[in-house]
C-alpha cells in the first residue's frame, strides 16, 4: 500500500504539496507544503494518520489562495490536523481576493477536530494621485494713479482665486502704479499699490470607496469531533482587512502679486518728495490633503464540530484594516516682489523700494482614513448527544485610524523692490518665509464587528 506500519508521513514539497499519510498502525500525517506567495497556489493538505495518530497540518496558501486542509485523525484514535492559513490578497493574483483558511481535519472514532486556518489579509487599497489642475486665474491688478501736482497712491491688487482640486492658487494681482510730477511748492509722495495675496491652493484628492482596503478572507471551519467522543475544532480567525489607500497631496498656494511701481519727479528745488514701491502680496496657503480610504472587514470564523462532544468555538472575526494616510498639505505660495521706486528732479527726493511679501503658510495635512469595521464572528459548532454547543466567537475589533497627512512647507519670501535715483535710494526689505502647516489628524477607529 506504499505505507509503513509505523512512522510519520512525509512533509509536502513543491513537486508534491500534500503531506504523506502516517503509518498504517501508528503515525501522524505529514504537514502540507506552504506555497511561496508569488506562486498563487493553494497550500498542500495535511496527510491522514493511520489507526492511531494525528493528522498533519495544512500548508499556507500563496497570494490569494486557500490554505490546505488539515489531515484526518487516526481511524481509532487521534486528532485532526490544523488548517493552513489563507494567502494575503495581492493585485494580479487570483483576482485580488484573499485566500480562505483551510478546514481543520476531522477525527474519526475518538479525538478532537483540528482548528480551522486563519483567512488571508484583504487587498490594500490603491493610493490616490492628485491630478494636475493647472493654475487658477490671476487676480485683477490695482488701479494706477497719476498726479501732476499732488500725492497719489496706486490701488491694491486683487487676491488670486482659490484653486479647485489639484489646482495651484491664482497669482495675486499686481499693485497699481503711482506717478507724481510736481511743479509746485508742496511736500508730496507717490506710493505704489500693494500686490494682492496669492490664492489658496486647491485640496488634494480624497481616497473614496474605490480606494478602500479589501475584505479579509474567511477563517476555515473547524474539523468535526470523533463519532463516539471528541470536541469539534475551533473555527479559524477571519483575515485582517486591507489597509486603506492614501490620499493625494494638496496643491501649492498662489504667488503673491508684485507691488506697484512708484515714481516721483520734482521740478522745484524747494520741494521734497518721496516715491515708495508697494509691498508684495502674501502667498496662499496650500490645500488640505484628502482623507484616506476605509479598511476592509475581517472574514467570518469557521464552524466547530457537529457530532459527539462539545461543539467547536466560533472563530473570531478579523480585525478591520488600518485607515489610509491623509494627503500632505500643499506648499505655501511665494511672496510677491516689492514694487520698484524711482525718484528724480531738482528737489529733495527720496526713493524707497517696497518690501517683499511674506511667503504663504504651508497647507494642513489631510485627516487619516477611518479604520475598517471588524469582521463578524463565526457560528459555534453544535454539541453531541452528550455535549453542548461551542462558545460564541468574539467580533473582530475595528481597525486603527489612518495617520494624518504631513504638513506642507511654507512658501519662500518675496524679494524687496529696487530703488533708483533721488537722494540715498533705499531698496525694500525681503519678506518672511511662510511657516510650516499643521499635520493632519489621525483618522477615527473603525467600529467593532
Amino acid at each position: 500500500m506504499g505505507r509503513p506500519l509505523i512512522g510519520t508521513g512525509t512533509s509536502g514539497t513543491a513537486a508534491h504539496p500534500d503531506g504523506g499519510n502516517g503509518g498504517l498502525l501508528l503515525g501522524n500525517g505529514g504537514a502540507g507544503y506552504s506555497q511561496p506567495g508569488d506562486s498563487g497556489l493553494a497550500g498542500g493538505n495535511g496527510g491522514n494518520a493511520g489507526l492511531f495518530g494525528s493528522g498533519g497540518a495544512g500548508g499556507h496558501g500563496g497570494y490569494g489562495a486557500a490554505g490546505g486542509h488539515g489531515g484526518g485523525g487516526g481511524l481509532l484514535y487521534g486528532n485532526g490536523g490544523v488548517g493552513g492559513q489563507g494567502g494575503a490578497a495581492v493585485s494580479g493574483f487570483n483576482g485580488g481576493a484573499p485566500g480562505m483558511g483551510g478546514k481543520g481535519g476531522s477525527a474519526v472514532m475518538f479525538g478532537s477536530g483540528g482548528a480551522g486556518g486563519q483567512g488571508g489579509t484583504g487587498l490594500a487599497g490603491a493610493g490616490v494621485t492628485t491630478p494636475d489642475g493647472g493654475t487658477a486665474t490671476t487676480g485683477g491688478g490695482g488701479i494706477s494713479q497719476i498726479s501732476t501736482n499732488g500725492s497719489t497712491q496706486g490701488g491694491a491688487g486683487n487676491p488670486g482665486p482659490q484653486g479647485t482640486v489639484g489646482q495651484v492658487g491664482g497669482t495675486g494681482g499686481a499693485g497699481g502704479t503711482a506717478s507724481t510730477v510736481n511743479n509746485g511748492f508742496n511736500a508730496l509722495d507717490a506710493k505704489g499699490g500693494f500686490g494682492g495675496n496669492g490664492g489658496l491652493g486647491g485640496p488634494g484628492s480624497v481616497a473614496g470607496a474605490v480606494n478602500a482596503g479589501g475584505v479579509g478572507g474567511h477563517g476555515g471551519a473547524g474539523g468535526n469531533g470523533g463519532l463516539f467522543f471528541g470536541d469539534g475544532g475551533a473555527g479559524g480567525q477571519g483575515g485582517t482587512g486591507g489597509v486603506g489607500g492614501s490620499a493625494g497631496t494638496g496643491a501649492a498656494g498662489g504667488t503673491g502679486g508684485a507691488g506697484g511701481p512708484a515714481s516721483m519727479t520734482v521740478n522745484n528745488n524747494g520741494v521734497s518728495g518721496q516715491a515708495v514701491g508697494g509691498g508684495g502680496g502674501t502667498g496662499g496657503t496650500g490645500g488640505t490633503g484628502g482623507t484616506g480610504g476605509t479598511g476592509g472587514t475581517g472574514g467570518d470564523g469557521g464552524r466547530g464540530g457537529l457530532l459527539v462532544g462539545i461543539g467547536g468555538h466560533a472563530g473570531t472575526g478579523g480585525t478591520g484594516g488600518v485607515g489610509g494616510v491623509g494627503g500632505a498639505g500643499g506648499i505655501g505660495g511665494v511672496g510677491g516682489a516689492g514694487g520698484s521706486a524711482n525718484g528724480s528732479g531738482i528737489g529733495i527726493v527720496s526713493a524707497t523700494g517696497g518690501d517683499g511679501g511674506d511667503g504663504g503658510s504651508g497647507g494642513t495635512g489631510g485627516t487619516g482614513g477611518t479604520g475598517g469595521t471588524g469582521g463578524a464572528a463565526g457560528t459555534a459548532g453544535s454539541g453531541g448527544l452528550l455535549g453542548f454547543a461551542g462558545s460564541s466567537g468574539a467580533a473582530g475589533q475595528g481597525g486603527v485610524g489612518g495617520q494624518g497627512g504631513a504638513a506642507g512647507a511654507g512658501g519662500a519670501a518675496g524679494s524687496g523692490g529696487t530703488a533708483t535715483g533721488g537722494n540715498n535710494p533705499t531698496a525694500g526689505l525681503p519678506g518672511t518665509d511662510g511657516g510650516i502647516g499643521a499635520e493632519g489628524k489621525q483618522g477615527a477607529f473603525g467600529a467593532n464587528g
